[in-house]
């Protein structure tokens, strides 16, 4: 089994060499005038300097129904429009406490101020951007000094409150300063807002002015400029717009949906977190028995990212038994003597796979559970969490 996942991790960082070093040797189109070329590959994370986006709206043109079905989803609300804030529109007035330093997050004139005070001197700055739909939670950037910060507390559905940001350190901050949060250096907030945007990051530099809320279409497909355009004087544009489905389940998984979701590539770091990991399903997937390069086993096997998520346990045992056979009386006894490893067939139950095999696990300080990607067998009062 260990040989198995050596080979296995091997294998996918090998696929992420070539990948980028693909990416990396590409030439890209800066304008109008230059000329069609294929797009073969895209990373959605690195947009071109100088590449325009051409924005939702155009797209809806030809895929009305797809840009309706996603402007619903997760992916969609991956950021909240400065100018909408929906969570804190419900949420009008929210405080919290840590040590000496009293928190009030306050809608205000149309805007939701981020106030922190130690009872002798006081910050008050006006949200910039909110990252996350809600249905977790929501995390703050706000601006001081001509730097961005990420906010020190974060507001949880769970608690229907504010609590400390996952990442930080639960006690009293040093100073009035650090009590806002914590500074993002410009590597990292670009990272920030490549995952939570469209178009917010273009040559590896932060253009926020240009940024889209939410992964839009672009964002995975790539600029569409030429595909529009040729499609538009009836010619074939299928291969100036990347399709994802052209990637291998593997691929797919650990490189393109992980660029965001991350993936094996961040291997080292994403295993010292321990249980916070659980976040990050790409890498989660990666341990189980039945991960490979097919596509029925990849982020799309079970989700459409044009489509809000299912929630319905149901909906995924067609996903399961697409591999996996059922059989039509399950014997809960063949537990006891199943051999090592997972059956064909699930000896105890015919449906709701995953409330078994994909249990929701939660890190304390997400006041949230996420289903566990890391496909497995869970016996009954097992509390481990595999690593």
């Amino acid at each position: 089994m260990e040989k198995l996942r050596v080979t296995k991790l091997t294998l996918s960082l090998t696929v992420t060499v070539i990948y980028l070093a693909i990416f990396t040797a590409a030439s890209w189109a800066s304008s109008e005038e230059a000329a069609p070329q294929n797009i073969t590959r895209w990373h959605p994370r690195r947009l071109p300097a100088g590449v325009e986006l051409v924005g939702d709206q155009v797209c809806a043109e030809c895929h009305k129904n797809k840009v309706t079905s996603h402007a619903q989803s997760g992916m969609a609300m991956a950021m909240d429009p400065v100018g909408d804030l929906r969570v804190l529109a419900q949420k009008p007035e929210m405080r919290f406490r840590i040590g000496p330093y009293a928190y009030e997050i306050k809608r205000q004139d149309g805007q939701s101020l981020y106030t922190v005070t130690d009872g002798t001197e006081t910050i008050s700055v006006p949200i910039r951007y909110a990252l996350g739909q809600g249905k977790a939670g929501q995390t703050y950037v706000i601006e001081y000094q001509g730097a961005l910060y990420e906010s020190l507390v974060s507001y949880y559905t769970e608690v229907g409150g504010l609590d400390f940001t996952i990442g930080a350190a639960r006690t009293a901050p040093a100073s009035l300063v650090k009590a806002l949060g914590r500074r993002l250096p410009d590597s990292e907030a670009a990272s920030c807002f490549s995952c939570h945007a469209t178009g917010a990051v273009s040559g590896g530099r932060l253009q926020l002015e240009k940024a889209t809320p939410g992964i839009r279409c672009e964002a995975c497909h790539g600029p569409g400029g030429q595909h529009v355009a040729a499609t538009r004087k009836g010619e074939p544009g299928a291969k100036l717009i990347f399709n994802p489905r052209r990637l291998g389940g593997d691929e797919l998984s650990q490189d393109f949906c992980g660029a965001c979701h991350r993936g094996m590539e961040e291997f080292n770091m994403l295993k010292s977190l321990e249980i916070n990991n659980v976040r990050f399903q790409p890498y989660r997937i990666f341990h189980s028995k039945c991960y490979s390069d097919d596509r029925r086993i990849s982020c799309t096997g079970c989700h459409d990212p044009h489509e809000p998520l299912r929630r319905d346990v149901a909906f995924y045992d067609a996903k399961c038994t697409a591999c996996h056979a059922v059989k039509a009386k399950p014997d809960p006894a063949a537990a006891k003597t199943a051999a090592a490893g997972t059956p064909a067939s699930c000896p105890i139950s015919t449906k709701d796979c995953v409330s078994c095999h994909m249990p929701k696990l939660g890190p304390p300080a997400a006041h949230f559970k996420f289903t566990d990607h890391y496909i497995r067998i869970v016996k009954s009062g097992d509390n481990t969490y595999p690593n």
